[in-house]
């Protein structure tokens, strides 16, 4: 007999990469979104595999906001390049230049929400029928409900009190006209699943993952980074500190913590020890209790 065990990560692996195929099997226009993000990058890892040795068979799709971490563009860029694989980028400032979009005003704007329109303008214009994405149900209580085929209507709405069943794996891809899926493949990860894979398969990663110094403001207990999209309000001021970043979004949103985790043994053992959640630093899910749940619904990654 044979002595073969298979660990929880390599199951997870196999989950996911079970799901990729099903999403290049039933659909006719899939894509990889990609925020530059260890769940994105990690999920393009597994697409990767899933395909090897051929080149993965779908495009990345990239919203760009204007408010990227330059460290975030810069891998994009490095990573499309090394895996020769189609990327497209839809703007949010083109979507504000063209009145799709209003710029938010005020010391706390945001243009978090202004990506729901580029996102689905762009998946409109390339007639993209399933966006996978690399969502965790452990991150936040509005994606915890998501099945990992969520039908999406003709306005790119998700109902959340109207999902299919998926027993035994069995997905159902049937859809109307005008309407898409976003799919889920690595719905059941943990973050701590995360880190432990990305230390397993050595995947590359931005450095902003990683302990750095940067000029900082704390905001309503959130560190953020000065950048020339942050207005000061009276009282705050820049501060050196010692951070890194859990989940990577736009600057003027995504919270830092202080951390001298510089490498992937140390981040593993600061989460397995830390009692805030991953998007517990997001000024973005602040904004009300229900803040993404009610993005998702309009078409929100």
């Amino acid at each position: 007999m044979s002595n073969y065990v298979i660990n929880h990560l390599k199951e997870l692996e196999s989950e996911a990469i079970f799901v990729i195929r099903e999403i290049a099997a039933q659909f006719e226009n899939p894509v990889l979104l990609f925020s530059g993000g260890k769940d994105s990058i990690l999920l393009t890892h597994l697409a990767k595999k899933a395909f090897f040795p051929a080149k993965i068979p779908f495009p990345l799709i990239h919203i760009d906001t204007g408010h990227n971490f330059p460290e975030t563009i810069a891998f994009r860029d490095a990573l499309v390049e090394r895996l020769g694989v189609k990327l497209i980028v839809g703007s949010v400032q083109e979507a504000i230049d063209k009145g799709r979009a209003k710029e938010e005003t005020g010391a706390d704007a945001s243009r978090n929400s202004l990506q729901i329109v580029s996102l689905l303008d762009t998946l409109e214009d390339y007639k993209v029928d399933a966006a996978m994405g690399g969502a965790r149900r452990d991150e936040e209580k509005a994606r915890a409900k998501e099945r990992f085929f969520s039908h999406r209507d003709e306005f790119g709405q998700w109902d959340p009190k109207n999902q299919r069943p998926e027993l035994w794996n069995l997905f159902n891809g049937r859809k109307n006209y005008g309407e898409h899926f976003r799919v889920f493949p690595i719905s059941n990860w943990t973050e701590m699943d995360v880190w432990e894979y990305i230390k397993l398969e050595n995947i590359e990663l931005p450095s902003l993952y990683f302990s750095h110094q940067r000029d900082c403001v704390v905001r309503d207990g959130v560190i953020l980074a000065n950048s020339e999209f942050i207005k000061l309000k009276e009282g705050e001021e820049v501060v050196n500190m010692t951070i890194r970043y859990r989940t990577c979004g736009d600057m003027p949103i995504t919270g830092a913590v202080e951390s001298t985790a510089d490498d992937l043994d140390k981040i593993i053992e600061e989460i397995a020890t830390t009692r805030t959640t991953e998007r517990g630093g997001r000024a973005d899910d602040k904004r009300a209790e229900t803040a993404m749940e009610d993005r998702k619904k309009q078409g929100y990654f």
